[in-house]
């Protein structure tokens, strides 16, 4: 089974990365980077610029597409920067590997990730209703809440929330709780194996 990893460099990315690396179902994860990744002998790495997806590369071909892309407004640098990242590059990568017949798709989404809501959750459901809109026979959607994770650079309104939830403790919904990365990572990889067809949404009370 071969594995098709997007944003291996993030949190839940490197996670999934070091998952996917060590279950033998999976015989080779092609994981598209920036900058390069520490080498394996089932990993291809191929160096990109994602302003300019190559459309013809015979690795974008495999049995699923994992997307854990995704930024901050402040590291992109505005809004729109935010929104070419998490939706604009999230729906590049979907519609290049389901037009190379890629037939599951787990994205990394958002707890609460809404059309009504402010511009990341409605930047998220964009994304969601994007890769929905192309087609693919499996789709498993993750929404978790808060991503409890050392970040580089440090998210400072994460950490503040981070803060909240360890003062709260067990006085917040489960639903609320901050999650690990490999939690998100293990849902996202669970799908690839599963023989239900459509769309499934793990929420992060699922997680």
């Amino acid at each position: 089974m071969k594995l098709l990893v997007f944003g291996a460099t993030g949190a839940v990315g490197q996670a999934v990365l070091q998952q996917a690396l060590a279950d033998p179902r999976i015989t080779a994860v092609i994981a598209p980077t920036r900058r390069a990744l520490p080498s394996h002998t089932k990993l291809l790495n191929p160096l990109l610029d994602f302003a300019q997806l190559p459309r013809d590369a015979s690795w974008w071909a495999a049995d699923g597409l994992i997307c854990a892309l995704g930024t901050t407004r402040k590291i992109a640098g505005s809004p729109a920067g935010f929104v070419a990242v998490d939706r604009d590059l999230v729906l590049q990568v979907a519609t290049q590997a389901r037009q190379a017949g890629v037939p599951y798709l787990a994205l990394n989404s958002s707890l609460g990730a809404s059309l009504q809501g402010n511009l990341y959750l409605r930047t998220k459901a964009e994304a969601e209703a994007g890769v929905r809109a192309l087609g693919f026979p499996r789709l498993r959607i993750v929404r978790p809440a808060l991503i409890q994770a050392a970040r580089t650079p440090p998210r400072h309104a994460e950490a503040l929330g981070l803060f909240a939830c360890r003062l709260l403790g067990p006085l917040i919904p489960r639903r609320y709780r901050p999650v690990q990365p490999t939690q998100i990572a293990t849902a996202l990889l669970n799908g690839l194996f599963a023989a239900e067809p459509g769309e499934v949404i793990v929420e992060s009370d699922q997680l």
